[in-house]
């Protein structure tokens, strides 16, 4: 039973090795241009190990993309919680959204690469997941409170997740000093003109 717990243990450690190396150097150079060679040598384990845990590379980065959105969901859901009432809470946490989407790891696994490596269903299968299911609730609570019109939830997370996204990846490839504060006063008033008069 010692040996077993021991071997526990080191497989652990290797997938999270394996996991954190290939969060690294996805996010450095990009699905395409890495490796199975380079994701080996730098998580200092063999190919078998990889296999071990990952079907392939496709496999990996498709872990790695799972916790980078499990990280920003975590991140958003701090900050809207620290609001009782549940606007606030949603126009906080679309804000946090935008903003932690700004760090350049995140934009190149969640919103470059993540839909080009795995493809436009599954990425958004997994943003449905991620995120999605959170803004519906959201959405859903407001209207029940009165606070949004009662409307079919379905297309108003869809469109409200778009812009989202896309506003995310416009925000990857701007350079200007006041891009961030601009689509978030812009994502304020979007969110705005949803409250009921």
């Amino acid at each position: 039973m010692r040996t077993d717990g021991i071997r526990a243990r080191q497989r652990e450690r290797t997938r999270r090795v394996l996991l954190r190396e290939g969060r690294r150097l996805f996010a450095d150079h990009g699905y395409a241009a890495v490796s199975l060679a380079q994701i080996t040598e730098a998580a200092g384990v063999t190919k078998g190990a990889l296999y071990h845990h990952f079907a392939g590379k496709a496999e990996l980065f498709h872990a790695v993309l799972t916790a980078v959105q499990d990280e920003v969901g975590r991140r958003v859901a701090a900050v809207a919680d620290q609001h009782a009432d549940p606007w606030d809470r949603l126009v906080a946490g679309s804000e946090e959204f935008l903003a932690a989407t700004t760090d350049p790891d995140t934009q190149r696994i969640m919103l470059v690469d993540g839909p080009a490596v795995l493809g436009w269903n599954e990425w958004r299968a997994m943003d449905q997941a991620a995120s999605a299911r959170h803004l519906h609730d959201a959405l859903a609570a407001l209207m029940d409170g009165g606070a949004i019109p009662r409307q079919p939830v379905a297309p108003l997370v869809h469109l409200l997740s778009g812009a989202m996204n896309e506003a995310a990846l416009w925000l990857a490839a701007s350079a200007g000093p006041d891009d961030l504060a601009d689509t978030t006063a812009a994502l304020r008033r979007l969110l705005g003109a949803l409250r009921a008069e």
